[in-house]
């Protein structure tokens, strides 16, 4: 299987930034395109504190400037696609890597367990079960 494009999921946390070294390492090592994707959690129904339409695109501008901000300090790198879905994460990032298509998911973990992991749910164990394509889980260093 030829890897060709490579989907760096990230977020704000520093978690992010090492999946997306890792993630840019991959596919530059491989001369792969290179997407970021950055979901954006929306609410169903009416939620207190919910986002409204306003907020959900002012977090629209702010994740793609995070990528833009994330992608410009990874260095010389090829032509970056990225991608900003709104709705449940571990969702919009397999559908995000289906519809490009992606080779390869590259995202980081916490590295929770047990009662944390029930609690906080897991973005990682959402996509790495439901993705079509192979997915590099990034933990966190030590």
């Amino acid at each position: 299987m030829a890897i060709r494009r490579v989907l760096i999921a990230v977020d704000e946390s520093p978690i992010a930034v090492n999946a997306a070294k890792v993630g840019v390492e991959l596919a530059q090592s491989l001369a792969a395109e290179l997407g970021f994707v950055h979901a954006i959690e929306r609410c169903e129904g009416y939620t207190p504190g919910c986002p409204s339409a306003e907020l959900l695109a002012t977090a629209s501008d702010d994740a793609k400037k995070l990528i833009e901000q994330l992608a410009s300090n990874m260095g010389n790198i090829r032509a970056v696609v990225s991608f900003v879905p709104v709705g449940k994460p571990a969702e919009e990032i397999v559908k995000t890597a289906g519809a490009w298509p992606a080779d390869v998911i590259v995202l980081g973990s916490h590295g929770r367990s047990g009662l944390k992991r029930v609690l906080l749910g897991s973005v990682a164990e959402g996509v790495l079960r439901h993705a079509m394509c192979p997915v590099l889980v990034v933990r966190a260093p030590d």
